[in-house]
């Protein structure tokens, strides 16, 4: 495990800023993170966009795709229009065992649904979730949140999918030896919340692969107290925007009254490491994207206006899911708890 080079198919043309950056940032990542990276979209623009690049490596492969999935375009009936697209051909290339991972900062929709179509779900699993790291106050704790944007309504047994696939994630890349799960909530009492999160508590306690810390109020989200946090993908995806939102809202701040007079700048370049560790914890270009759990292959879905940096850390979350084998793991996990589930004489479905 870890040393095989990984091959991380590159949704060149998804994104705001495609191909230019996204073709810098698997530069980059190839260099830094020592993996390789395939090209998938129009050569003549990729081609383009390398002649700006002088390195000393060999050109990356490129693989022709024709067109991507615009933002505005309904995600299924433009995957079907669009056969050839590119995170049609780079999701082809997982399934026919030619790349080990997907990036794309393309359609997030379009990805999910290509990376269904394509290379299916991992037995047992009912919906995907997208999972996004988040820091917390504790330096070395990050928090996991998903779904915070593939399913907008969830079931309970789609949340205790989520909270099994988000342990095993946490605990093989993230390297948190227990982690602890918490069920988003308006309070911390196992009766609070409507009937999906009263049901989805008492699941959530009887599942012997996790370790269910109870519910998570907003506010105890960033504090370190859990590792891995689930809710439905309309919650999460608003709670994941605030979040960034705050970020940068920090960092802006910071930056105006840093720069504000003669004392404030003398003191700015005084407190320089500092702050810039401060901004790799706060700023989401720093963690690249949201990891696809649930499917049978490895999907990273980055920011629509990522740049070179963040597609290169999008780049180093994929290498480290394929390293950690996370998919297998998933897999060998969930089936045993389904066979430990069916076996139990007191077994009932909860749904």
């Amino acid at each position: 495990m870890g040393l095989t080079r990984a091959r991380i198919a590159i949704d060149a043309m998804g994104g705001d800023h495609a191909p230019a950056e996204v073709v810098a940032g698997a530069l980059m990542a190839r260099e830094k993170f020592g993996v390789d990276v395939v090209l998938v979209g129009d050569p003549q623009a990729i081609e383009a966009t390398l002649k700006h690049h002088h390195t000393g490596s060999p050109t990356p492969e490129i693989v022709p795709a024709e067109g991507a999935i615009e933002m505005h375009e309904e995600a299924l009936g433009a995957l079907k229009r669009k056969p050839k697209a590119s995170i049609n051909v780079a999701m082809n290339l997982v399934k026919e065992k030619k790349a080990d991972a997907v990036v794309s900062a393309g359609h997030s929709g379009a990805a999910m649904a290509a990376a269904l179509l394509r290379v299916g779900r991992i037995r047992g699993i009912d919906r995907p979730a997208i999972g996004a790291v988040l820091p917390t106050m504790l330096p070395s704790s990050p928090v996991l949140i998903l779904d915070v944007g593939a399913n907008v309504d969830c079931r309970p047994k789609f949340l205790e999918q989520f909270a099994v696939m988000g342990t095993i994630y946490s605990r093989y890349v993230l390297g948190i030896e227990n982690p602890q799960v918490g069920l988003l909530n308006i309070g911390e009492e196992p009766t609070k919340g409507n009937d999906q999160a009263v049901r989805t508590h008492q699941m959530l306690q009887e599942n012997s692969l996790i370790s269910f810390a109870g519910n998570a109020e907003g506010r105890d989200v960033l504090t370190g107290k859990f590792d891995v946090v689930v809710c439905d993908g309309f919650v999460g995806n608003v709670l994941l925007k605030f979040a960034e939102g705050v970020g940068e809202v920090v960092l802006q701040l910071l930056r105006e009254e840093l720069s504000s007079g003669l004392q404030a700048k003398l003191g700015a370049a005084l407190l320089m490491p500092s702050l810039k560790r401060f901004k790799q914890r706060v700023d989401h270009v720093e963690h690249g994207g949201a990891l696809l759990l649930g499917v049978a292959g490895i999907c990273i879905i980055s920011h629509g206006s990522s740049k070179a940096p963040t597609i290169c850390n999008a780049i180093r979350m994929a290498r480290d899911a394929v390293n950690n084998d996370v998919i297998d793991r998933i897999d060998r996990q969930y089936q045993k708890h389904q066979e430990r589930v069916a076996n139990s004489p007191e077994s009932e479905t909860v749904s």
